[in-house]
């Protein structure tokens, strides 16, 4: 059975973006699913000095360990101010002080949601740009505008945005 782990680029007790990656975790079939939660892999802000002091934290390796074990990965990418929310920029920094391909060659569905009509496209833009640098095999992306008028009650209310999401889905998972 593949091994998918899905979380969000945010730390927010009530993400938008991990209710959309919980979501799309759900449409996947024969797979075992592993919602992470950031809050779980807590981190000091990134330095050289504190890691030369340190070395890198034992949370670090945890999240990176998931990624390692997993066949797939599934990320809804919170956006602050146009970028990656500063908890998931960390935990970025500091695995790939680990391993510079920090993802491994893992397929990877990649999307974000805003509560505005962008639905976080400045963050998917960065971010895929720079994954494949790091090594990520992105299968799909997907961005949910108006995340309070089309997500509700778990689920993606919007038919045309559902439909896509689904075939997103179904292209990730064959890439598993």
């Amino acid at each position: 059975m593949k091994q998918i782990i899905a979380f969000a680029g945010s730390n927010s007790k009530n993400s938008i973006n991990k209710q959309l990656a919980v979501y799309a975790s759900s449409l996947v079939d024969n797979s075992e699913i592993s919602i992470l939660d950031l809050n779980d892999f807590d981190l000091p802000i990134y330095s050289i000095d504190y890691e030369n002091k340190h070395g890198v934290p034992e949370n670090a390796n945890k999240f990176l360990e998931h990624i390692r074990s997993s066949n797939g990965i599934i990320v809804s990418l919170a956006e602050h101010n146009g970028a990656y929310a500063s908890v998931f920029k960390n935990l970025f920094d500091w695995m790939s002080r680990l391993e510079s391909k920090t993802f491994l060659g893992k397929a990877m569905l990649l999307m974000a949601t805003s509560p505005g009509g962008r639905g976080g496209q400045s963050v998917l833009n960065i971010a895929s740009d720079r994954f494949p640098y790091h090594d990520a095999n992105i299968v799909g992306k997907f961005s949910l505008p108006f995340f309070s008028t089309n997500f509700q009650n778990g689920k993606i209310t919007n038919e045309a945005l559902n439909e896509q999401l689904v075939k997103k889905v179904k292209t990730f998972q064959n890439s598993l």
